[in-house]
């Protein structure tokens, strides 16, 4: 993986992202740390569908799952 992408989630340390898992998942939290293999911890998580936010609390995403991670909208 480019070093410009640890670089960016380095920036992202301690602010709000948006991260879409495959299938279509959208989970929003709080970046807290990240490894080489792009597993992230989140903070204050919550799944993000049609309906309702659902909170997660502190949650791991496996890097195998990431597609996108960008910065949340406030």
């Amino acid at each position: 993986m480019p070093t410009d992408t640890f670089k960016m989630l380095a920036e992202y340390l301690d602010s709000n992202v948006l991260v879409k898992l495959k299938g279509g998942k959208l989970i929003k939290g709080t970046l807290k740390s990240y490894d080489q293999h792009l597993n992230l911890i989140l903070a204050d998580a919550e799944e993000l569908d049609e309906k309702e936010p659902r909170s997660l609390g502190t949650i791991l995403v496996r890097g195998d799952n990431v597609v996108l991670i960008s910065p949340a909208p406030k």
